[in-house]
Parts: structure tokens; C-alpha cells; sequence
């Protein structure tokens, strides 16, 4: 069965290029204006995949982008004229899985998109059933399916908290820079964005994690960046 694709952006001529190159490559692709429509397609029908552009009518791409992460873990690709570290990092940050700056080439798009199904694809199967759970307290990372749980009920997080989880319980006692987390998680460097912006998503998955009361706290090493623990004050 092809993968359904839904595709956003306000100019006709890009949304036609990209339906006629993925079509091409065997996707069912839908293409909308602004993001209040492919947000009610969402609702109706969640598809395999979407992309974004960020400057639309009405619902930016970003809003629709934190909307559809607050219900699903569908991959998501933002495509945006902005190409500043921030801008991705941005982008990142709200729940995206890629983030591709126009003007791009079509057979960029069609490779990431590959690339992200590909990744969606290797965690299923065999290779689910093989992969180690990670746990620290009472949260549970199952690396195998992206998700997680906490004290035994699922725990929903975008995919940027879920790598910091991951990437913090794979080296268990040590402190992770936020130059580390930066270039780990976001891939660029701290000469080129704030790393306050490390600090913003710790912010907000600390918010989540204390909602559901959890024994798990994510401490601040001062002047260097974070460690996590099984209990105990920040």
C-alpha cells in the first residue's frame, strides 16, 4: 500500500512540483493551501508523513506542526525560506523530524523523504523485538518503537525530548554539555546558535516530566549542562 503523504504550502507551483516528484517515486500525495486545511485532513485521516512550509496563510507551518505533534508521532518535514541555525533549531524543537530550506531541489525532498521512512521502517519487524529497552527511575525508553513510558502508562514526547532522553540514558552518570547536546541532537554548533536553546526544551520536558510526578529529575551541572537521576533536587 503506498504511503499517503499530505503536503502544505500557500504557492501552487512548489506544491505541484513536489506531488508530481514524489507521485513518481509511488507516494499518494494531497496538497493543501494553508494550514487549517491539512490540519483538518489531519483530523479526519492522520497520512504517513508531512510537509510543511512555514510562511502559509492564517496557520503558520510551525503552529501546524506543534498541533499535529500534540497528537501523533507522524514524521514531519518543515521546508522554510529561513536558513539561519535558529530557524532549524526552531523547527527542530517543535516536533519536526527534518527541516529543508528553499529553494531545494525535488530530488532532495524525495530523498529525505526516503530517508525518514527508511528510519520508520528499520524500527519495526525483528529489529524492534532486538532492540535494548533503556530505564532510568520510573521512565522507560523503547528505542525499537520511539516511545516511552512513565511509571507504566505511556509518556508522550516530541522527537527531540525523546533523543535527549535516549542520548543521556546511553551514557547513564555522566553530565552532558550543552556544546555535546547541541551538536548531538540539533547538529550544529554553539559559535553559531545560543544554547539557550538547549535549555528552553530541558525546560519544557522538565515541566512534563514533574506533571506526571516523576522520580526522574534532569539536574543542571552549572556553567556546563545536565545530568540525569533517579531522584533527589535539582
Amino acid at each position: 500500500m503506498a504511503k499517503r503523504i499530505y503536503v502544505a504550502d500557500d504557492e501552487k507551483n512548489i506544491c505541484f512540483l513536489i506531488q508530481n516528484f514524489l507521485e513518481k517515486e509511488g507516494f499518494e500525495v494531497r496538497c493543501f493551501e494553508d494550514g487549517e486545511s491539512i490540519l483538518a485532513a489531519c483530523e479526519e485521516q492522520m497520512p504517513d508523513l508531512c510537509i510543511l512550509d512555514v510562511m502559509m496563510p492564517g496557520m503558520d507551518g510551525l503552529t501546524v506542526c506543534t498541533r499535529i505533534r500534540q497528537k501523533s508521532h507522524v514524521p514531519i518535514i518543515i521546508v522554510s525560506a529561513k536558513d539561519s541555525p535558529l530557524d532549524r533549531i526552531t523547527g527542530i524543537t517543535l516536533g519536526s523530524d527534518d527541516y529543508l530550506v528553499k529553494p531545494f531541489l525535488p530530488l532532495e525532498l524525495v530523498t529525505r523523504v526516503k530517508a525518514l521512512f527508511r528510519r520508520v521502517d528499520a524500527f519495526s519487524g525483528q529489529e524492534e523485538e532486538n532492540s535494548e529497552n533503556l530505564e532510568l527511575g520510573d521512565i522507560v525508553l523503547y528505542p525499537g518503537r520511539r516511545t516511552a513510558s512513565l511509571k507504566g502508562e505511556e509518556f508522550a514526547l516530541t522527537p527531540l525530548e525523546f533523543d535527549f532522553l535516549r542520548h543521556m540514558l546511553e551514557h547513564p552518570e555522566h553530565a552532558a554539555s550543552r556544546d555535546d547536546l547541541l551538536k548531538a541532537l540539533w547538529k550544529v554548533d554553539s559559535k553559531e546558535v545560543d544554547t539557550r536553546a538547549v535549555d528552553d526544551m530541558v525546560k519544557r520536558l522538565r515541566k512534563k516530566m514533574k506533571e506526571q510526578n516523576s522520580a526522574v529529575k534532569i539536574e543542571t551541572v552549572w556553567g556546563y549542562g545536565f545530568r540525569l537521576t533517579a531522584g533527589g533536587d535539582e
